[in-house]
């Protein structure tokens, strides 16, 4: 028995101490696992902070502060002599190569080229005067800086013209900004050319006895004419808007119930307009002048009217403006003239209003002179609105030179002043991505009373003349498939293929503007189509029609010679014509914006439009 219990003791106790040997065994394995667990958690901690540090360093680039600081010390101090060097480069070629670096590799043409060297005189003056000192350093990089030591000197005046010569080159970087994101804030250009434009000419605001007619040439309410004097105060001032008591009343429902206001300002001798808080704004010439704000009701500031401006109130109600003075205003034909921007077929949406239309009878400071004309654009209409103020400015000006418009007179034959007058215009405007049609007709009265008419173009807005049943085109396709066009294009020396339709996806090939287009292809063209003269006697029955190729894209000139006289016959006048005509082309369904001006010549229809009318 003893025994026995001596052996179970002994086995309780091997077993106790197999037991004791298992789990210390087992401790230590645990543990290094635990371990194991922390160091990884441990490095991932540490790799996500070294990736956050990296990331830090990469968005705020601290070692600039160590580079910008260590090139400090490479600063050096220049005299009040050595500003008579020009902070930048002397060569303006230089400047001008890296204000295309990145923009477009092509160089500028000549309009751009002159105003460049417009640039170049005063630096030339400035080397004359003074002696050039040694170069001190060649260039000057982006983080160098400068310590200006100026003395006690005399030469203040050098150094303010050392100041404004970077000014210079700014001007020059800027002639050369060509790329489409100028073209897409080209508002802003425009309303500096346009100021420009304005100024050239003195336009009729220096009579207090001007007169303002109003034409509504688009629009539920076209053909509807006002015309108002200066001097009647009791009227002033003129109102505009879809309800009464508006002056010009205007059944659109675009346009607000009080639009916009018109009135004469006695101390600028001048007709300003003024946007009356309008829901749908106001353009000038596709311009807005209502409160930027919107949605605000609050009134725009007033702008000046002149001669052949184009108002737009909401999208399609559109109003031809006409300037005159009073003692000189009376056209001796009748005058018309509809545009609408029409609707693609199957869209009821209206296409964008890309045509211009203008005249004006005088020319300023002419007496027998009048110009009528239609610009047609593409990729906007900003080169058209700049064609249609320059181009009657340029005529102005070649004829207020007595010996030249003499001289034309005795010639009877004013092919040079058209094609002077399209030059000057082709190297005034600054449009590289937008071009436009430009189709004119001169028309001037001599001693006897007798009409003469000559049209010139680049496009295809067309002008027909008709005396007597007789028509005559004068102008000149120039679209790329018209057979004259393409012998044309043939004599540059690179004929166009057999299936060509278009240049540089155009299907144009001469236009005023688009001058990108025209450093790429040489084949583009501004030169103007010039008709003959025709004379146009007091008994002939006769009329002109300009139009746009919205119109003559559906009419052709037999047919559109037929609606002319089928609507003379009620002695219609020159609008209602013109209106005739445009409704039309609207039957017929035409793609395109389109505009018509029609010049009734005919003694029984002829009016003077300047006579005030409601």
């Amino acid at each position: 028995m003893a025994k026995a219990i001596l052996l179970l003791d002994t086995h309780d106790s091997t077993s106790s101490s197999n037991d004791n040997f298992t789990t210390g065994n087992n401790a230590p394995l645990v543990y290094s696992i635990e371990g194991i667990v922390v160091i990884v958690i441990i490095l991932a901690v540490m790799f996500l902070i070294l990736l956050i540090l990296f990331i830090l360093a990469c968005k705020f680039k601290p070692w600039r502060r160590f580079l910008s600081s260590s090139s400090a010390s490479r600063s050096r101090t220049i005299k009040a002599d050595d500003l008579h060097k020009p902070l930048v480069s002397e060569d303006l070629n230089v400047v001008y190569g890296q204000s295309n670096a990145f923009g477009r590799n092509y160089a500028p043409q000549e309009a751009d080229q002159q105003k460049i060297e417009s640039l170049r005189s005063p630096w030339a003056q400035g080397a004359a005067h003074n002696q050039k000192p040694p170069s001190t350093s060649p260039q000057l990089t982006h983080s160098d800086s400068f310590v200006l030591d100026i003395p006690d000197t005399s030469e203040g005046a050098l150094i303010s013209q050392t100041f404004k010569r970077p000014l210079v080159t700014n001007q020059l970087v800027e002639v050369q900004k060509h790329s489409r994101k100028d073209d897409s804030k080209y508002s802003l250009r425009f309303d500096i050319d346009s100021e420009r434009s304005r100024e050239f000419l003195p336009k009729y605001k220096a009579d207090q006895r001007s007169i303002l007619t109003l034409e509504v040439i688009s629009g539920p309410s076209r053909g509807t004419r006002y015309s108002l004097k200066s001097t009647n105060t009791s009227r002033l001032p003129l109102t505009l808007g879809r309800v009464s008591p508006s002056d010009l009343l205007v059944n659109d429902s675009e346009v607000s119930g009080k639009h916009a206001m018109i009135n004469w300002n006695p101390n600028n001798l001048r007709w300003e307009l003024v946007d009356m808080g309008s829901l749908n704004g106001t353009l000038l010439n596709s311009r807005p002048v209502n409160n930027h704000n919107s949605g605000s009701r609050q009134w725009g500031n007033p702008v000046e009217l002149a001669s052949g401006d184009t108002l737009t109130l909401g999208t399609t109600s559109k109003i031809f403006v006409h300037i005159t003075s009073e003692t000189e205003c009376q056209i001796p034909f009748g005058v018309g003239v509809a545009s609408d921007p029409m609707s693609l077929r199957r869209v009821a949406k209206k296409l964008p209003m890309e045509d211009i239309c203008y005249y004006h009878w005088p020319l300023p400071g002419t007496e027998q002179f009048g110009l009528f004309g239609i610009c047609d654009g593409h990729g906007g209409a900003g080169a058209a609105t700049s064609v249609s103020q320059v181009m009657p400015q340029m005529v102005a000006s070649i004829l207020s030179d007595s010996f030249r418009r003499e001289k034309m007179l005795s010639q009877c034959d004013a092919s040079d002043v058209l094609r002077e007058a399209f030059s000057q215009t082709e190297a005034y405007i600054n449009h590289y991505y937008e071009g436009c049609t430009a189709t004119v007709l001169l028309v001037w009265v001599d001693g006897n009373g007798n009409l003469f008419v000559q049209s010139a173009n680049v496009g295809d807005s067309a002008c027909v003349i008709n005396i007597d049943g007789k028509q005559m085109k004068m102008t000149e396709d120039h679209r790329v498939t018209s057979y004259s066009e393409r012998l044309r294009i043939q004599a540059t020396g690179e004929p166009l293929r057999d299936e060509e339709t278009r240049l540089c996806g155009l299907n144009l090939a001469r236009m005023l503007g688009d001058k990108f287009l025209k450093l790429q292809d040489a084949r583009f063209s501004s030169e103007p189509f010039i008709s003959p003269v025709v004379n146009i006697n007091q008994s002939s029955r006769s009329f002109a029609l300009l139009a746009s190729d919205g119109f003559w894209d559906v009419i052709n000139v037999k047919k559109a010679v037929q609606l002319v006289n089928q609507a003379r016959k009620d002695n219609s006048s020159a609008e209602k014509v013109a209106n005739a005509l445009l409704d039309e082309a609207r039957a017929q369904r035409t793609k395109d914006n389109t505009s018509i001006i029609f010049l009734d010549f005919d003694t029984t229809n002829r009016i003077g439009s300047c006579k005030p009318e409601h």
